[in-house]
């Protein structure tokens, strides 16, 4: 009973938090899919050429980009925060500890950045760069389309402390995770689609040590293809912690390089490599993710279509801030003096 009272007040709590989201957010400026038409008709072109050549050279480098883009976005809102470096007036979301060891591909963002200083100076935000380049990044390697709204503005700032508060972790409860989506104004719904994205990610054995020497084979069950995965994953990652910690594995074993909906299939099966992706299906609290789980893994139309519509909203989330004091960075990486 008591249990039950608590449930109860953690929706509750989530309900309010959703309308205060939503209030927030109604206010901010809207975005335009013609914010450069006249500006810098080339951006779409040179982001997309150069993505290309990024995950021509290796197909990892999409889910870099991705992962860049969430991370950017759960932070101050998509204002390229994620992308600045430290100085001696700023502490940058680079070294969070959520983030030191899981970011990369800030490279190909400066290459962009780059030509797009070519060909339109002080144009072009890194922020609307990273939107378009996460967007490319997933097509190629065989996901939806989406279109992407533009004019965001780079921030001056950025959220050390906040990356830490708002990022979800791999051991997180689903009640805590779904909250924290609620507080960027995204549903259940778009959480469950979002996480999706795994299906091309890799993942630190210090993020999934737990989950494997943990409940993977109560989940898994006695499956002779599940038994094997495991003790794949054993060899990569030690019960001892720190000797392989940063040793990686593919979140979705079957198609690593490939964005489709085998990471729902894999939770089905109990194989979800971290725990809180397997919470979306085996969690007690799993009533709504398990059907969206089960929903996804059968049907790849749905979910290309979801994670569509989840994307476009994830990447309006703004930094209102950025409206009055936001700017156009020369470099990614600093902002301008």
């Amino acid at each position: 009973m008591a249990a039950s009272l608590h449930s109860k007040g953690l929706i509750l709590q989530l309900i309010i938090l959703a309308l205060c989201i939503i209030a927030l957010h109604a206010s901010e400026p809207p975005l335009t899919l013609d914010y450069y038409k006249s500006t810098c008709p080339s951006v779409i072109e040179v982001v997309r050429k150069e993505m290309e050549c990024a995950v021509l050279s290796d197909p990892r480098n999409a889910a870099l980009i991705l992962r860049l883009h969430f991370h950017d976005c759960f932070v101050q809102g998509c204002d390229a925060s994620v992308l600045l470096d430290d100085t001696i007036t700023l502490e940058g979301e680079k070294k969070a500890s959520n983030n030191i060891h899981a970011l990369k591909g800030f490279s190909i963002i400066d290459r962009i950045k780059n030509r797009l200083e070519s060909d339109c100076p002080a144009t072009v935000s890194c922020a609307d760069i990273l939107t378009i380049a996460a967007r490319d990044a997933v097509i190629l390697v065989g996901g939806p389309y989406w279109p992407v709204p533009l004019g965001r503005k780079d921030s001056k700032t950025a959220g050390y402390a906040l990356s830490d508060a708002n990022l979800p972790t791999a051991d997180e409860g689903l009640l805590s995770i779904i909250s924290k989506f609620i507080y960027q104004g995204l549903s259940v719904t778009d959480m469950v689609a979002l996480s999706g994205a795994h299906t091309i990610g890799k993942a630190r054995c210090v993020n999934f040590r737990d989950r494997i020497y943990g409940d993977f084979s109560t989940t898994a069950g006695t499956n002779p293809a599940s038994k094997s995965y495991l003790s794949k994953l054993k060899s990569v990652c030690s019960p001892i912690k720190g000797s392989s910690d940063q040793n990686k594995s593919a979140m979705d074993y079957t198609t690593p390089n490939l964005f489709d909906n085998s990471y729902y299939q894999m939770l089905l099966r109990g194989e979800g490599l971290i725990n809180s992706d397997q919470e979306l299906y085996s969690g007690i609290l799993a009533v709504q993710t398990k059907k969206l789980v089960q929903k996804y893994a059968e049907n790849a139309v749905a979910f290309f279509e979801q994670f569509a519509e989840s994307m476009v909203k994830m990447g309006n989330i703004t930094n209102a801030d950025t409206y009055t004091n936001g700017e156009v960075r020369r470099n990614c990486r600093f902002v301008n003096t």
